[in-house]
């Protein structure tokens, strides 16, 4: 008797465990394991349009921007993510802040050799999401900080997106926020004319003789605000329309407050005779800005699968804003895959935006008004980037560089023209490692 109770509870036992285990949810881990990519890019411009001596003048400038990103599995749910970059540039357009301080004559078509000429910028983001364990909800929070020679960000956001119909429609919402600091640096030949300065008796101008209007007086008085903040809310949705075509729809609202313009921005005004140190024409004021915007943009991408060989992917955003600037983008990319590990991406982009309301080319504001810019990024323009790239992918990561396998390699160059006479061009790379 006693052998067929024990024989009974153990029977019992391993019914009860069989049938936790059949209803124990499966969990694919959202990311395997750690991944490291290495990303670099370098990219060079010119123009004859430079913000900085007054919507004239060279805006040559090269950038080679180093970038690495991490992401690191925490365990089958939340993934922890990286970000750090360093952006080394050259421009001969800041290096015009101080035209003098170079072994030449200034001019401002030519770069200064002075200590402006250079910099870099430095940068970290640091995210954290999480997956529910239907994989149906996914929510991210992220921080960032990054530094230049004449700011400093910091920066948090969140996200959520929920996925329904068996993963065929996903909607999403994100929110973003930058409180940035400025380093009031000025025009090199307004700064005697700071609260308190000399002006034409500080002894900066006595190494130097003021040609043309030699009564020079700026409009110049300084900023009182040395922050710019910058809230940002969107939402997305996508859907999966059939087996080989899929749409999304995002809209996003920008709020900025704060000091808008940039302190060393030079501004020549038409109705005040103009003042030149060697063939450096000296700056009437910087620009000013009024200290809000607000900015909507609303995009759609249209994705269509031709087969196994051919994608088209589609792309088109409107932008509006409270300065007077609508801009319509508008893009193409045709991936082709020629092998099962290798994809060629030709592709085109179309920009056009009308000009904000305080624009206005060098000499062409008036001392009367209340804003003025001669940034021609904010100008009306049309632009028109070309664009060519290769990708190899190896999802099985068959070759190694010590214990990593390597998953894809990208490399991609787009050449970029500007109605207003910018030209520029970048080539970028990235490679993928999977830890093994």
């Amino acid at each position: 008797m006693k052998y067929y109770l024990i024989l009974l509870l153990s029977l019992f036992t391993v019914n009860v465990f069989a049938q936790q285990d059949t209803t124990k949810v499966y969990k694919k881990r959202v990311l395997e394991t750690t991944e490291i990519d290495f990303l670099m890019s370098y990219y060079s411009q010119d123009g004859d349009n430079a913000s900085v001596s007054g919507g004239i003048g060279t805006e040559e400038l090269t950038d080679i921007t180093p970038t690495i990103v991490v992401s690191y599995p925490l365990n089958d749910d939340d993934v922890l993510t990286i970000d750090v970059g360093i952006s080394a540039y050259s421009s001969a357009s800041t290096s015009n802040i101080d035209p003098f301080d170079g072994a030449g004559e200034a001019d401002p078509f030519q770069a200064s050799s002075g200590a402006s000429a250079s910099d870099s910028w430095v940068g970290g983001t640091f995210s954290y999401s999480h997956s529910s364990d239907d994989r149906n909800g996914i929510w991210s929070g992220k921080v960032s900080v990054s530094s230049e020679y004449d700011y400093f960000s910091i920066g948090a956001g969140g996200s959520y997106t929920r996925l329904f119909n068996e993963k065929n429609t996903e909607i999403g919402v994100h929110a973003n926020v930058y409180l940035d600091t400025w380093k009031l640096l000025y025009p090199i030949e307004l700064r005697p004319f700071q609260e308190e300065g000399l002006g034409l008796n500080d002894p900066w101008f006595s190494d130097f003789t003021v040609e043309g209007n030699a009564d020079y007086a700026p409009k110049f008085i300084e900023f009182d605000s040395k922050t710019r903040n910058t809230y940002l809310v969107g939402f997305t949705f996508s859907q999966i329309l059939s087996k080989n075509l899929q749409g999304s729809l995002s809209l996003d609202f920008v709020s900025q407050e704060g000091l808008l313009s940039t302190p060393f921005h030079r501004i020549n005004f038409g109705d005040i005779d103009d003042s030149f140190i060697e063939n450096f024409q000296l700056a009437d004021d910087v620009e000013k800005l009024p200290d809000t915007r607000f900015k909507v943009a609303i995009g759609g991408r249209l994705n269509y699968f031709v087969n196994e060989i051919i994608s088209i992917r589609t792309y088109y955003r409107f932008y509006n804003d409270d300065w007077g600037i609508d801009s319509h983008t508008a893009s193409i990319e045709i991936p082709i895959k020629i092998t099962d590990k290798f994809t060629l991406y030709p592709s085109y982009r179309y920009y056009t935006q009308t000009a904000a309301d305080y624009f206005a080319a060098h000499e062409e504001n008036i001392s009367t008004q209340t804003f003025y810019t001669s940034d021609y990024d904010l100008s009306e323009f049309d632009s028109n980037q070309y664009g060519f790239g290769v990708s190899y992918t190896d999802i099985f990561t068959k070759a190694h560089i010590w214990k990593y396998g390597i998953k894809n390699i990208d490399l991609r160059f787009h050449t970029y023209d500007r109605s207003t006479g910018l030209n520029a061009w970048i080539i970028s790379g990235a490679i993928k490692f999977v830890m093994q």
